[in-house]
């Protein structure tokens, strides 16, 4: 383990986010992309808002499209 990891004041864990909160987000972006250039304008844009990175947000969309187009 690195030196920097040893002393890092902030554990290192990834949130959990609800299924409702992910549907949310995933409603949000779809709601808020017709603003946005591209999907992906529209995912970096909303992302910070939630609290989630952006590829966070990509994923979970994309699992939605999934479940509508299996």
């Amino acid at each position: 383990m690195s030196a920097y990891l040893q002393q890092c004041p902030i554990p290192m864990t990834k949130p959990n986010y609800t299924p409702e909160i992910r549907e949310r987000a995933v409603q949000l972006l779809i709601e808020s992309e017709k603003d946005y250039p591209s999907t992906w304008a529209a995912i970096t844009a909303i992302a910070p808002k939630i609290g989630c990175t952006p590829e966070t947000l990509r994923v979970w969309y994309q699992k939605y499209l999934d479940k509508l187009n299996p």
